[in-house]
């Protein structure tokens, strides 16, 4: 099935670098703890958590850590007072941005978010100026399979809407946000680790911007990421096969 990676991959090859571990146990908990207060304790009816605390595991985060989130969350106790909000915005070259952000200060988490747009070439948008641009779907990624017909096979059966093999031997699949933990957990039963899975906002056009654009929208992501209010960061950047290789560099 024909499939448009490159915004994945980006996201799986920096994923998978991620070596500041507390800052993404943080991020993790905070997830959890919020999923738990909108949607309850009860794991297989809220698929939000299920994904936040899968994602928990995958990442060798200790059960005490996720059940003690979870409580919080579920229970209201002091420190769960998060709120979510979403910034959108423009990068260099007029890449479109979204910011998803938890914080219990709003002017702090705002002014942080639009010191890192100004400071490596873009600005802080109004509210709808690029959300249009992008849709939520559910994102699956598995490191490899020694039967990728298979496995695409099984997703497929299991409610995926789009499949790829991506260059670097990775398998990407997209479902809709309803479908996400059906397609993932029939993939763990066959006996397939899974790498990520998530929501994720996917844009529907990606854009390409000149080097210099892009080396800077590089350092915008990284920079937003390291934020201690952002949980994610979207855009609609397509980037040259040049400088995703960059990345592990």
């Amino acid at each position: 099935m024909a499939g448009h990676s490159k915004w994945a991959n980006i996201q799986h090859r920096k994923g998978r670098q991620d070596k500041k571990r507390g800052k993404l146990f943080t991020k993790l908990i905070r997830e959890i703890t919020v999923a738990a207060r909108i949607g309850g304790s009860d794991i297989s009816s809220n698929p939000r958590l299920r994904a936040a605390v899968d994602n928990a595991k995958s990442q060798s985060m200790p059960k005490d850590n996720i059940d003690r989130a979870i409580a919080k969350g579920a229970g209201g106790e002091e420190g769960t007072a998060l709120e979510e909000v979403l910034y959108e915005g423009y990068g260099p070259g007029g890449v479109a941005i979204l910011i998803e952000c938890m914080t219990d200060n709003k002017n702090r988490t705002v002014a942080e978010v639009r010191h890192a747009l100004t400071k490596h070439g873009g600005n802080l948008g109004t509210e709808g100026s690029v959300a249009y641009l992008f849709d939520q779907i559910g994102y699956i990624s598995i490191n490899e399979s020694n039967d990728p017909d298979g496995l695409m096979e099984l997703a497929i059966e299991s409610g995926a809407e789009d499949i790829e093999i991506n260059d670097d031997g990775s398998i990407g699949i997209e479902t809709t946000p309803q479908n996400l933990i059906d397609v993932k957990e029939s993939i763990v039963g066959a006996g397939i680790n899974v790498d990520i899975n998530q929501l994720v906002m996917k844009a529907s056009t990606e854009v390409s911007v000149e080097r210099k654009h892009a080396e800077s929208m590089m350092k915008l992501l990284d920079t937003l990421d390291d934020l201690d209010d952002v949980q994610n960061v979207h855009s609609n950047i397509e980037f040259s096969d040049e400088i995703l290789s960059s990345v592990n560099d």
